[in-house]
């Protein structure tokens, strides 16, 4: 099925050629504490990448050992070939064919109707599965969404949008009609993969010593220098649109808080 719907030399067999099966998992995003930090914090700390990435490795390792099948855990670096924005395989894509989650307005970022926004891996194996279907029905946009929407004519993760890259519209049921996504207006904000070279070019350009050593060595350089050999934040999203989204922070499986007072509940009635 993923090889169907996949761009020509990105689908599973190019990394595994004997593959049976695309194994898809989603984590839950950030922490209630987290979707009410400033916008420079949730950069930092938003994503749950980290979690995600280690319990694909660990499941593809536990295929292996426990069931004897070659498995691979699909990595979700962008393809050298194609730079900085052309990813190897799209774990959206496997997501939504495996029925967790379905593209939004908010620049098409699968939503979950119980657990919001996943980060989502995947894992390719040669051991025969079953296939899942992809959801019926898409969660976007939630009934708040749909009343601003009809009263201002933008969605709040539209209205909030810190660079307005996104627009659409909806049909006269509420569904989706059309999501447009200005990816490099995005980008342009949460990505900065240019800004090595464009800090040269312009500091080439300056006339005035003082503003080519501002320009090398001052906050806005500092900054990028830090993020850049540490790891994070040149590649992030901003979260604006999810911040605003009631799915992605006030569904169900969301909230860690209510998750927990249900668990704890459930453990008390257990042992009465």
């Amino acid at each position: 099925m993923v090889e169907k719907f996949a761009p020509a030399g990105h689908g599973p067999s190019e990394l595994l050629p004997k593959v049976a099966s695309v194994i898809t998992i989603g984590v839950t995003g950030p922490t209630q504490g987290t979707w009410r930090a400033p916008a420079k914090v949730m950069t930092s700390v938003g994503a749950n990448v980290g979690r995600i990435y280690r319990v694909a490795v660990g499941l593809s390792f536990h295929i292996e050992s426990r069931y004897g099948y070659r498995s691979i855990y699909c990595p979700p670096h962008v393809d050298p070939e194609f730079g900085a924005r052309m990813p190897m395989q799209s774990l959206k894509l496997h997501a939504e064919l495996a029925g967790i989650g379905a593209r939004s307005l908010a620049g098409d970022i699968l939503l979950e109707p119980e657990f919001g926004m996943l980060y989502y891996g995947s894992v390719y194996t040669e051991m025969p599965l079953p296939s899942d279907e992809p959801m019926a029905e898409n969660p976007c946009p939630a009934p708040s969404c749909v009343k601003l929407y009809k009263e201002t004519g933008q969605t709040p993760c539209q209205k909030f949008c810190p660079v307005q890259c996104l627009s659409g519209e909806l049909n006269e049921d509420n569904s989706v009609a059309e999501m447009n996504f200005d990816m490099y207006r995005c980008a342009e904000l949460c990505q900065q993969y240019e800004n090595m070279p464009t800090m040269i070019e312009r500091a080439f350009e300056a006339d005035d010593q003082l503003d080519r050593e501002e320009t090398l060595y001052g906050a806005e350089a500092q900054s990028f220098f830090y993020k850049a050999t540490a790891g994070v934040d040149t590649n992030a999203q901003c979260f604006e649109c999810m911040r605003v989204c009631p799915i992605a922070t006030q569904s169900e499986g969301v909230d860690p808080i209510r998750r927990g007072a249900a668990a704890r509940e459930a453990a008390q009635k257990g042992g009465s």
